[in-house]
This record gives C-alpha cells, structure tokens and sequence, in this order.
C-alpha cells in the first residue's frame, strides 16, 4: 500500500496539531536557503568544469591529428564523468530535501489552516490538544502515575538488556540504552500553610518608647520587612509576618510553617548581629586612661591592652551598611566578609579613615574585635574587608545575618507557641470532605437541570481543575486555609458562569432557534456578564494581594488564578465541547438539551 493512502487513514492523528502551522514555513524557509546556498552554487561549479573541459577540448582539436584522436577520447570521458557525476549529485540532493520535506508539505499535520478545513475539525484539533496538557498535568498533580510504573517497569528492563547482552555477548547494549534518559517525576507535595502543615508562632511587642509619635507607623513597617527578610533567609516558605495593634502595645506575629525547633526559629529572628568601627585612641587619652580617673589607681598594662580601651567608637556602624558579600583572600584563600555602604556611610568612613592614616581602624561584631587593620590612605569608594578567623559556614552566617539588617526598635518575645501537624491533617481532611460533599452536590445539580449541558460542565469543571491545581503546584503557591477558600470560590464562579451561559441558551431554544445557534447565542449574550462579573473579582483580588497582609494573600493569589481559568474553562472549553457533539445523534435528544 502506497504511503499517501497509509496515512490518509490516519486523518486524525494528521490533524492534531494543526495548530502549529507556522512550522511548515519555517521549513519551508529552510528548503529554500538550503537549495541556494548549497545546491544551486554546486550546479554552477559543475557546469563552469564543464565547459571548461569543453574549451580545453575545443583548444586540442586544433592541434595535430596523431594527438587529437587519444586526447579527444579521454576528455570526453573525463567530461562525460564529471557531468554525470553533477547531474547525480544534483537529483540526489533533490531527491533527499525532497523526501525529508515531503511530510510537512504533504501532511495536515503542520500545514497551515486553509480555508477549506471545517471549523469543526479545528475544534477537534484544540480540544485533543486541551485534553493532551489536561493528561500530562496528571503527571505533575501526582506523580506517582508515573513513577510506580516506572519503578517496576525499570528493574525488568534493566535485566532484560543485561540478559541480552551477556547471552549474544554485546556489552554496547549497556551502553546504547544507559543513552536514553528515562527518569522519575519530582514528587515534592503541594505546600501547606502553618494552619494544614503545623509550625511555630511567635509573638513579639515592640518597644517604640525611643521612637517618636509620627515615626512610630515607619519603624513598625521597617521591622516588619526587616522580619520578613530574616524568615526568607531562614528557608521558610511563605512566611506570615503580621502587625497588631493591641491596646497601647504594638504586636508583630511571625507565623512559620513546617518548623517545629522554636528554639532555632527564635535565635533565626532575635539575632541582631552589632557591627561598628573603632578609632585608636592618641597616646595622651591613653595616658589619661592609664592615671585613672582624678589621679586615683593607676591602670594595669594588661587592663590597658584590652580593645575596649585602646579603641574608642567611631560614628560608623552597621546601620549605614547597604551590602555584605562572602569573599576570599586571594593570598591565604580564608573566607572573608566584604562590605559596602550607603552614600551617607561612604562619606562617614572616607573621614574617619582620612584622619587615621597609619593608625589602626578595629571592626567590631557584637561588642567583640574581629580585625583592627591599619590604615594606609585615605578610602573613598565606601568599602571594607572583615577578614577573621571564619569558617566558611561562619562567614555565610555573617553576611546573612547583616544583609537581613539590624532591627529598627527593640522587640520582646512575648508569647511563642508550635501548632502540631495533627491538627493540620485534621483541618485539612475536613476541608476535603466537605468539598467532595459541596462538589457532588453541584455534579448532581447540573447534571438533573441542565442534563446534556450539564455533563459538559461537569467534564470543563474537571480540566478547570486539573490545570489549575497544576498552576498552583508549579509557581508554587502555599496552601492555606484561605487559599483553599479562594480557590473552591473560584470553583463556583466557574459554575455560575455555566449556569448563566445554560440558562441563556434555554431562552434562545425557547425562541426556537437551533442547538447550534442557541449554543452560539447564549455564549455570546452571556459573555459580557461573565466578563464583568470576572474583571470587578479580580480589581479586589489585586487589590488584596498588593494592600494587605501575607495572611491575606493566599486567599487573593488563589481566587485570582481560579477566576481566570474559570473564564477559560467556561467560555472557551464549554463551548468548544457543545458545539463539537452538536452535529452528532445527541443533538436529536431535544429533550435532553
């Protein structure tokens, strides 16, 4: 059987990604550019040696006879050969490009869409494509799909190949299949809030007595970011980090989800790493040290060699501090902590530095000296090396802790609980009962009121939720009790949506139009609806996830998302599925539309 007609029996599968026509043009494209640049160039080659060969026989014809007959045989040959060999190339050429691009000219697979292909086959292509992503989302919802099979296949295969290998004694078998990479899908879970998962909460007041009244809501704000930076170097994901105001007393709640040392999450929070620099003092304030105080007892030289003494503060500090980087030391190679300053902390060490030329200039860290260097000259650019005696984990530590900043006031931990996992699983399995319940119970609904339409909605609501819970596991987004919230609202606007579009199709059946044009016409006079309805949800969605707290963005994040595939899930899906059974034997049971 002749190829064309093997295929033509597979119309379908041609036909499935139609959508990728503009491939066929990138091929296209390709064909033409390989025909110029090589082919066409290779016939110019082949014709200029032939008439070359043609001139130089032309030029021996006109010399003696005895010569002539031999030297006129062989160039024929020779010329014959040559052109031959051209024209063989040539048709090969052809006969390959011709071969490898005859599928994408040829086929529906990649052509482009023409307008003699039914709109009803183009719904066909889309809705194998949909269903296809919906298949592979599986994958990423549960990978166990994949990965039990694969744990079983794999162990039989592998001895498979080492059994035929070992039997016909050909060890490439190993090789060749150890080239086809084969692996498991990751099978990390979804993420759970501190509410499902289980955690620690801390509760700290902040002292703002130090802190003026009009700056008091800054400072609040400064420590929550500053809090927020902390748990995200911490590795917590999601972190809730809220303001209270209770009373007089001002609260910073600090929610962590999956942590259970609260000890650990504690020292993560509280540790407030103290950076300053010193001067060395003059020999006269030593002196002066060393009389002590109205010429009372006289210092030690041990008690005077203390850092404490022989360094006084400078005005630069960690406040002015705007990066910490781990370096090394190009000499020793030991990790080293760089910092840089901010514009007004780049002036203030430029200073300092140019009155202590040739003096010593000490760093401190949490009241203890890391290093005192001397100074050379006079430093502008605003940068500095702590190099101590660190480890690597050590200096990674510091410039976490630095970059994370100091805290703007005083805080005092108040209260500081763990919500155990049991109660999470206890919470969640209730959640999930009770959406089994209410989603049954919406199945049920649609499926006795709206019957045919209704099972369309039914199968639209499952790949709505497939791939949105697909969304969700690849941002990814951490699910909380709101966020669970978020999305089973979204679920039911996704349901109203249909109901609407059904509803409107009732009527237009009512004014005895056909299926297809009542399917037409209901979607299209249900859309603005939909569409307002949508946009005025997802205003207050952005405006919740941006002007309110983490705890609150969960719920925002998943409703937004839900909302926007629920349009697409209802408008787009919905109706490509009615309009795709619309011209087969269930659209002659008017009783069930």
């Amino acid at each position: 059987m002749e190829l064309p007609k093997i295929i033509n029996k597979f119309g379908f599968l041609k036909r499935v990604f139609i959508v990728f026509y503009p491939i066929r043009w990138v091929f296209r494209i390709g064909k033409k550019l390989v025909l110029r640049v090589l082919i066409k160039p290779l016939r110019i080659v082949l014709k200029l040696l032939k008439w070359i060969f043609r001139g130089v026989f032309g030029f021996l014809w006109s010399i003696s006879s005895p010569v002539r007959a031999p030297v006129k045989k062989v160039f024929v040959l020779v010329a014959r050969g040559v052109e031959g060999v051209g024209s063989s190339t040539i048709w090969a050429g052809k006969f390959t490009f011709g071969i490898v691009f005859w599928p994408f000219k040829k086929l529906w697979l990649f052509s482009p869409l023409r307008k003699g292909i039914e709109k009803r086959k183009q719904r066909r292509n889309i809705l194998v494509l949909i269903f296809l992503f919906t298949f592979l989302s599986l994958f990423v919802i549960y990978p166990q799909i994949w990965n039990y099979p694969y744990d079983q296949v794999q162990p039989k295969l592998w001895g498979g190949i080492e059994y035929l290998s070992s039997k016909y004694n050909q060890p490439q078998f190993k090789e060749w299949a150890s080239k086809i990479k084969i692996t498991k899908i990751d099978e990390s879970p979804f993420l759970l809030g501190l509410d499902l998962q289980g955690g620690t909460q801390l509760v700290y007041e902040a002292d703002l007595t130090n802190i003026s009244s009009e700056d008091q809501k800054s400072a609040l704000e400064s420590l929550r970011d500053v809090i927020e930076r902390r748990v995200n170097s911490f590795g917590v994901r999601e972190p809730q980090v809220q303001l209270e105001k209770t009373g007089d007393s001002n609260r910073l709640m600090v929610e962590l989800a999956g942590v259970k040392d609260i000890n650990q999450a504690i020292q993560s929070i509280g540790k407030t790493p103290f950076l300053e620099f010193r001067e060395e003092r003059s020999e006269e304030e030593l002196d002066a040290i060393r009389q002590g105080p109205g010429g009372g007892v006289q210092l030690s030289e041990e008690q005077l060699n203390t850092a404490e003494l022989l360094f006084k503060p400078a005005k630069l500090t960690g406040q002015y501090l705007s990066r910490a980087e781990l370096t090394f030391d190009p000499t020793t190679n030991q990790p080293t902590v760089a910092l840089r300053f901010n514009d007004e902390g780049k002036e203030i060490f430029r200073e300092i530095t140019a009155a202590n030329v040739g003096k010593r200039l000490a760093i401190f860290l949490d009241g203890q000296i890391v290093s005192a260097p001397t100074v050379q000259q006079e430093i502008p650019s605003g940068e500095a090396i702590i190099s101590g005696s660190f480890s690597i984990p050590e200096a990674e530590a510091l410039v976490k802790d630095l970059n994370a900043g100091a805290l703007p006031v005083p805080i005092n931990l108040i209260s500081q609980q763990s919500v155990g996992a049991t109660l999470g699983q206890e919470s969640l399995s209730n959640i999930i009962f009770a959406g089994t319940i209410g989603l049954l119970g919406v199945i049920i609904f649609m499926l006795l009121l709206y019957r045919i339409p209704g099972i369309i909605a039914v199968l639209a609501l499952t790949i709505y939720a497939v791939l949105t819970l697909t969304i969700f596991k690849l941002l990814p987004v951490t699910f909380t009790l709101p966020g669970i919230a978020g999305f089973i609202l979204s679920v039911g606007m996704a349901v109203d949506a249909n109901i609407l579009i059904f509803a409107r199709m009732r009527e237009e059946r009512q004014w005895g139009r056909s299926v297809e044009e009542s399917i037409e016409a209901g979607f299209l006079r249900a859309w603005p609806s939909i569409r307002d309805s949508n946009i005025a949800t997802l205003i207050t969605t952005f405006v919740l996830y941006f002007l309110t707290t983490s705890f609150i963005r969960g719920f925002a994040l998943t409703l937004g998302i839900g909302v926007l595939m629920s349009m697409f899930s209802a408008v787009f899906i919905s109706r490509l599925l009615l309009l795709q059974i619309v011209h087969t034997r269930l659209s002659k049971l008017q009783k069930l539309w």
